[in-house]
Order: C-alpha cells, then sequence, then structure tokens
C-alpha cells in the first residue's frame, strides 16, 4: 500500500556508482529494499488485516474483494512503472506513493474508521511518506489520505463498532510494526551505507588533493590553480600577450661546478633556486623553468596587473633578488664556499606568444618570441650584480626606478639597434632618506633594510654593531 524509502535507496545507489567507478570494488554498498518489496510488504500486511476482520465480523463481507486487488497491485504497479512510458516521469515514486494514500484512505474509509486497524494503516502511509518526501510528501499524502477516508465514509457510513476484536487489533498492530521495523532496517543499512560512502570518498578527495598538490611542484603555482579551477584547459593552444620576461644566471658557477662536489654543488643550487622562486612568487611571477643555474620568469599570464604595473613586478623582483644574493653569499661563506657568486640579470617587455606548447599526450606551458631572445641576450651581456632592461620595459617603470642609459645593441630579430638600460635602485631608496645600506669585504660583509626591522631586532642589532666597532677599534690600538 506504499512505497519503500526510494529517495534515500537512490542517493545509496549513486554513492556507490560514484565509487564502484574508480575502484574494482564496492565495500559500501548495500542492496537496498526495491519499492516492489516494499509495496508486496505492505499489501500483503492489509489483505491479512481484511481476512482476518472479515472472518471475526468486524468487516462487511464484500471486503473480501479487496483482498485480490490488495494481492494484485503491487505487480501491476511495478509493471506500470517499470515498463510502460510512465517510468520516464519525473518524481514517478513519489506520485505513486500518492496513489497509495488514496487508496489507505479508500480503505480506511470502506471499512468504516474501525479504529486499531485504521491507525495501522495510517501508519504504514505516513511512516513512508516521511522517509520518501519529507515533511512535503507527508501533508500531501495526508490531505489525500483524509479526502479519500471521508468520500468512502460519506458514501458507506461509519461502521456501527469502532473497536475492532482482539485478534483483529493485534493482528494489525503486527503488520505495521513488521512494516515498520524491515523499512526501518532498511533506511539505517542504507543511511550507514551512504556515511561510509561519504568518508570513502572523502579520503578520494584528500588523496586527489595532496596528489594535485605533488603534481603542482611541475607547474608554477599561478598555471595550476587556473587549470584545477578550470579557468584554463589543458589543451594546445597559445595566444597574443604583452609580458615581461626576466632571466637571470649565476656568474662564476661553471668555475665553483668545478671545485665542488656534485652532492654539495645540487645542495647550494636548490638553496638558491628556493630563495629566488619565494621572491619570484611574492612578486606575481609565473615561474617558467629553470635551465642549469639559469631562471626565467615572465609576468603578466595567467593574471595581469596591467603592463605597467607587471613590469614593475618583474624589474622590483630583479632589484630585491641582487640584494638577497649579498644575504646568500654571507651564508656560502660560512659554509665555506669562498668563490664570490653574483647574479646578473636581463629584463625586456613586449608581445609574446604565450601557452601550451607541445604534443597532445605531452605538453609544456611557456612563451616564445623576440621579446624572450632579448631578455635572454641582455642576462647574457649583463656584468655581475647587473640588471639590463629594455627601452620598452624602461619607459613603464622609469617614474619610480632610477635607470643608467647603457646606449644601444645589436639584437638577432630587430631591424634596429636596441636601447638598453641599467637598473641603479627604486627613486625612494636613493639620496639620504634611503631605506638599505650595504657593505662587503673579504672579511666584512652588511646587508641593512631598516624598514624589515622590529624594534627588538633594532637592539640586537645595535650592540653586534657596537660589540664589532669596539674590537676593531681594539685591533687597531694594538697595532
Amino acid at each position: 500500500m506504499m512505497n519503500a524509502p526510494a529517495d534515500l535507496r537512490s542517493a545509496s545507489s549513486c554513492a556507490g556508482k560514484a565509487l564502484s567507478a574508480d575502484h574494482p570494488y564496492n565495500p559500501v554498498a548495500i542492496p537496498p529494499m526495491p519499492d516492489y518489496n516494499g509495496r508486496i510488504l505492505a499489501y500483503t500486511a492489509t489483505a491479512v488485516i481484511i481476512v482476518t476482520g472479515v472472518v471475526q465480523g468486524a468487516f462487511p463481507e464484500w471486503l473480501l474483494w479487496l483482498v485480490a486487488g490488495a494481492l494484485t497491485w503491487p505487480h501491476l504497479a511495478h509493471l506500470l512503472t517499470r515498463r510502460t512510458f510512465l517510468r520516464q516521469s519525473p518524481r514517478i515514486r513519489q506520485k505513486m506513493l500518492i496513489f497509495d494514500c488514496v487508496v489507505g484512505g479508500g480503505f480506511i474509509g470502506c471499512i468504516g474508521l474501525v479504529a486499531i486497524p485504521s491507525v495501522s494503516v495510517v501508519l504504514m502511509l505516513m511512516f513512508s511518506c516521511l522517509i520518501v518526501g519529507g515533511i512535503r510528501q507527508w501533508l500531501l499524502g495526508s490531505g489525500f489520505l483524509a479526502a479519500a477516508a471521508a468520500a468512502a465514509v460519506a458514501l458507506i457510513g461509519p461502521a456501527d463498532n469502532l473497536q475492532a476484536p482482539l485478534l483483529t487489533s493485534i493482528l494489525a498492530i503486527f503488520a505495521t510494526g513488521l512494516y515498520i521495523c524491515v523499512t526501518a532496517y532498511y533506511s539505517h543499512q542504507q543511511a550507514r551505507a551512504l556515511m561510509l560512502a561519504k568518508t570513502q570518498i572523502q579520503n578520494q578527495r584528500e588523496q586527489s588533493i595532496a596528489l594535485s598538490h605533488k603534481l603542482s611542484k611541475y607547474l608554477s603555482p599561478q598555471v595550476w590553480q587556473s587549470i584545477f579551477t578550470g579557468e584554463r584547459d589543458v589543451r594546445l593552444e597559445t595566444q597574443r600577450k604583452k609580458l615581461a620576461v626576466f632571466f637571470s644566471d649565476i656568474k662564476g658557477f661553471t668555475e665553483l661546478s668545478e671545485e665542488m662536489e656534485p652532492e654539495a654543488l645540487t645542495e647550494l643550487l636548490n638553496h638558491y633556486f628556493n630563495e629566488m622562486s619565494e621572491l619570484a612568487l611574492k612578486y606575481g611571477g609565473t615561474i617558467d623553468k629553470f635551465v642549469g643555474d639559469s631562471i626565467m620568469v615572465f609576468f603578466g599570464d595567467p593574471t595581469s596587473r596591467g603592463q605597467r604595473e607587471d613590469a614593475f613586478a618583474c624589474v622590483s623582483m630583479a632589484i630585491e633578488m641582487r640584494k638577497h644574493m649579498k644575504i646568500m653569499r654571507q651564508k656560502w661563506r660560512s659554509q665555506g664556499i669562498k668563490t664570490p657568486l653574483e647574479i646578473r640579470m636581463g629584463i625586456s617587455t613586449g608581445y609574446t606568444t604565450v601557452g601550451n606548447f607541445g604534443a597532445e599526450n605531452r605538453m609544456d606551458y611557456t612563451i616564445i618570441g623576440k621579446e624572450v631572445n632579448l631578455a635572454s641576450r641582455l642576462e647574457s651581456l649583463a656584468e655581475p650584480g647587473e640588471i639590463l632592461i629594455s627601452y620598452e620595459t624602461f619607459s613603464l617603470i622609469k617614474d619610480k626606478i632610477m635607470c643608467r642609459d647603457k646606449g644601444e645593441i645589436t639584437v638577432k630579430g630587430f631591424g634596429k639597434p636596441v636601447p638598453i638600460y641599467e637598473v641603479v635602485d627604486f627613486r625612494r631608496d636613493m639620496g639620504p632618506n634611503r631605506s638599505f645600506l650595504e657593505h662587503e669585504h673579504s672579511g666584512f660583509a652588511m646587508y641593512l633594510d631598516s624598514d624589515k626591522i622590529t624594534e627588538k631586532e633594532r637592539e640586537s642589532i645595535l650592540a653586534a654593531l657596537e660589540d664589532a666597532a669596539d674590537r676593531l677599534r681594539q685591533e687597531e690600538d694594538a697595532s
């Protein structure tokens, strides 16, 4: 007379399929209680109530005709919902349950509102409505059941005695309890299966996230994020964009590689790349590749803050890299590396082709174009500790960064000589108000950036400087 918990079964089935798609087995899949079996159980219980009530004289004998209908309807409903056009009807389970409520209300009216059998039928129907469709289904089912019961009572009239015989009442209560217990058991099993499926899906999700983070080490964070958020498709495609392109390498690295063991050299290089990569990401650069001791970074893709800001961020990154090399040299010197490693850099701004290059099964997200060649050429021409930039870059940053004219160079791919400039420093840091000081000798190195020093660190630095000054004076007096 009513539907089994269909929505819960459907959700459990979907979760099971989702897991089975990724795994060869599904340990949490629980076979749900089908609508067909649930309806057979409910209508069989109703048939037992009818037969018992007729035998004990509580119901009129003509109700025995309903027994055949009660035993036949579950099979007919299964055929209609699985073999006919009704199977394509939306929310067919909810609609069939409404029909069951109408049938149940008609049955209650036919038995004349005899108390316990009527209550038993109502309990089975309302329990199913709540499980299948929640409060909305319960309200609809209650309305149709009450209307059908009222119509039947109006036609037939209430029973002379609303109290059913003891055996009829016991069987009605037992049948209702059996239906509710069986349905509740399957509902519990399916809810448990859903929780286990949710846990397994969550574990799979965490594993996928962990794997994606591992894979992200092979991509620039901006590119990785644009792919995993769906902003960019992984396919062979390129576009023309105006970018700021940066190249750098270490002067003296070749000589150092001949002096150091491969393991120590690898550790030094990885430390250098790690420090410089953090600075590139700090300023929003897209790290293209590492080649030997060289780094290639570009600004303006996949995200851009505008041509002027991209160029300024690129040059700002280069200036900070140059300053940071002084700190790294001090650390390397304390580790016994005496070769004075210097970084040299080149920056060019202009239109390049950016995107995925390669084959369908192996792609590389990079840039090509004459501006890339120009940046590489500027880097190779730069002196140790020098930053050379193209005229296009200079025109975008000259109001914030002091540069020095270095003349012109001839570059393959450019019809005319290319003006180049040397980056001196931020204009705000020029003159007596500059925030940093630097001084370096073979036995002494100092790098001071007062904007980054806290009050507590200031006291410690002053004490160290005073101690160093006193020692130098003592050695001078002794000599």
